[in-house]
């Protein structure tokens, strides 16, 4: 069996959780012993469109046309717009239009959890099945290195015992952005580093003139894709992530296969397989944040990280690989007969 993974704009989404899971897929299936191709001009048995902008309604209809079986990738719903970039009200608009086009193409959809399973069974534009399966993680890359914890602390000139909070994504309203600089004010002994970035253009003016006047002990380096970022990872007290809306956040999984412990929104993307408490650390305001980022700061956190490296073995790609491949084969299977 063949795919064709299509996903557009791979230069553009490259930074984004979208252009890592073109990565992560790649891997996944080749695990799974599934042989890809990225050219539609190639012969292909299965077509899985992972963006869902104008071009890829194009994609699509040929895919079609041709009498091969649709996969559709929910990495996108209609409210991941909302409050990310500048005129995202407009924006949105055309987002949930291009989302709907995509949609109503697909023989099957497959989205990162159960929680925007859910989302996208609920929309009236979806006649199809939508199968839940995590974004994966490549477990060996976020082993532990003393090289890279070095590199990293020699980067930002961290100095032995020096407490570190990462928080990693698009500096937009939507990822926390601001939750984050008010998080950091309470915290002036502690380096903040927000890895991500966007262009100025893009982000509305109150998050360019909160970034330009945030807190000084919170460092932003930018888009970081390298060894750096995964010492980063390992040697942070804590993984901060205050969003407000996410399909999964590969950076999650990222920062568990770090045995990294993790703060996060409590939102409902991770009420069904992160435990407050267990293997994470949730939050609903700015004062819990704050009063949870004390707690790990000031405490042991080894069993709140060995339980979050089971959540996140489960989320392989080796596992994911055999998922997606099920799933190809079921779909390719009924078209067939």
């Amino acid at each position: 069996m063949k795919v064709f993974l299509y996903f557009q704009g791979q230069s553009l989404i490259r930074k984004s959780g979208i252009g890592r899971a073109l990565l992560l897929q790649t891997k996944a299936l080749k695990s799974a012993g599934v042989e890809i191709t990225l050219d539609n001009r190639d012969n292909f048995d299965i077509g899985h469109v992972n963006t869902l902008w104008p071009k890829s309604h194009k994609i699509e209809r040929y895919i079609k046309k041709q009498g091969i079986p649709l996969v559709v990738h929910g990495h996108s719903i209609f409210s991941d717009m909302k409050n990310s970039f500048r005129f995202w009200q407009i924006l949105q608009i055309f987002t949930k239009i291009s989302i709907k086009k995509c949609f109503k193409y697909a023989d099957v959809i497959i989205t990162p959890t159960e929680y925007s399973k859910r989302v996208i069974e609920s929309y009236k534009c979806v006649n199809c099945r939508v199968f839940a399966i995590s974004n994966g993680i490549d477990l060996k890359e976020y082993a532990k290195d003393k090289e890279k914890v070095d590199l990293f602390k020699a980067c930002f000139g961290i100095k032995e015992g020096q407490k570190v909070v990462v928080g990693i994504g698009l500096p937009i309203g939507r990822k926390g952005i601001l939750e984050f600089f008010r998080i950091a004010k309470e915290f002036p002994e502690v380096t903040f580093i927000w890895f991500g970035d966007s262009a100025k253009i893009t982000i509305p003016h109150k998050i360019n003139k909160a970034i330009k006047k945030r807190p000084r002990n919170v460092i932003m380096p930018g888009y970081i894709d390298n060894d750096i970022l995964k010492g980063g990872l390992q040697y942070a007290s804590c993984f901060l992530f205050p969003t407000k809306e996410e399909t999964e956040g590969i950076v999650i999984l990222e920062a568990l296969a770090s045995y990294t412990p993790i703060l996060v929104s409590n939102i409902p993307t991770y009420k069904d397989w992160l435990t407050d408490g267990k293997d994470c650390y949730k939050a609903n305001s700015i004062m819990e944040f704050v009063n949870k980022l004390e707690y790990i700061l000031t405490h042991d956190n080894t069993e709140i990280t060995k339980n979050g490296y089971e959540v996140v073995k489960e989320r392989r790609i080796e596992i994911i690989g055999q998922k997606l491949k099920s799933v190809y084969e079921e779909l390719y299977n009924s078209k067939k007969n």
